[in-house]
């Protein structure tokens, strides 16, 4: 009877030992296993994805030269007449003459190039007052969030306008510019508050009680460790500057250059003829939709991801 007790409670410990998968692992792994499984994250990784490649390859996928206008003849402005669809020109043309689909695809191109680098520059530029605040605190702290909380008291598309409005000369640089700014506040207090939540972190204290500069202490084990949900934010981030910049130059406050087209400018091209020609907003319009539900997609998927309460 004890033999027969023994190899019971011997083969009862075996089955409850964790097998090789079920081990322990890190946070980025058990997050990007619950990403795999994610249909949301999927969804918007394949929009992403699409969308970057058809941005990089978009002057050789073209079918014509976005600013030639090749269907001038076919446009009668007296009766608000634009180029249909057509065997070579799928999407028609639009109120110039010039083909649709290239100015569409080349479109891409601009939007991704002003979204990625407003959202580059708020990113820096919030690093850096994120960092002053969080690490030194006391009165460079209280600055700095004052500063912080009356940007993010104003609208951010109102802000935004309100700084293009300040150049003499519109442009595709003033929307980037306008666009990061208003992200900074935004990358500054989420920042500030991952690294205060480190300064009494059992690793940053271990390092002071050794004698360890601070300025090591804060680029060494402070920032690394509070980089996380800001890299996350700027995935949400980059969605909302693609909408806020095709916002500026919908209200005219972009590139004035119609022949290097973008969406924004060319949704505010179209309003000329939304009301016999609606395909012509639609597109980019819808275009703009998609991929801001993309980057979204991704950025709420990381965050879930990303967020020590959900692991199993």
């Amino acid at each position: 009877m004890t033999g027969t007790k023994k190899q019971r409670i011997d083969a009862l410990a075996e089955s409850t030992v964790d097998k090789p998968e079920d081990s322990g692992v890190s946070l980025a792994a058990s997050a990007w296993r619950r990403l795999r499984r994610n249909p949301a994250f999927l969804v918007g990784a394949v929009i992403t994805v699409l969308f970057v490649a058809v941005a990089l390859i978009s002057p050789w996928l073209a079918p014509h030269d976005p600013a030639a206008r090749d269907l001038a003849d076919q446009v009668v402005k007296a009766r608000n007449e634009i180029p249909p669809a057509q065997p070579g020109h799928p999407l028609g043309g639009d109120p110039q003459g010039r083909d649709f689909l290239s100015r569409l695809l080349v479109g891409s191109q601009q939007t991704l190039m002003v979204g990625v680098f407003a959202t580059l520059i708020g990113l820096a530029g919030g690093l850096v007052l994120g960092t002053l605040a969080g690490a030194l605190g006391g009165w460079v702290d209280s600055v700095v969030m004052r500063a912080v909380d009356v940007m993010l008291s104003v609208p951010s598309l109102l802000l935004a306008v309100s700084i293009s409005a300040l150049f003499a000369r519109p442009s595709q640089f003033t929307v980037i510019i306008a666009v990061a700014i208003v992200q900074i506040p935004i990358f500054a207090r989420l920042l500030r508050g991952s690294m205060l939540a480190q300064r009494g972190s059992d690793h940053v204290l271990a390092a002071r009680s050794l004698g360890v500069r601070p300025g090591a202490i804060v680029f060494r084990h402070m920032l690394p460790n509070s980089l996380g949900p800001v890299i996350v934010q700027a995935t949400l981030v980059l969605a909302t500057s693609i909408i806020d910049a095709a916002a500026l130059s919908f209200l005219g406050l972009g590139n004035p250059d119609d022949s290097v087209p973008e969406w924004g400018q060319m949704l505010g091209g179209s309003q000329q003829v939304i009301d016999s020609h609606p395909a012509l907003s639609f597109w980019p319009a819808g275009c703009i939709i998609v991929v801001a539900l993309g980057f979204t997609l991704i950025g709420e998927s990381l965050r879930d991801a990303l967020d020590p309460k959900n692991r199993r």
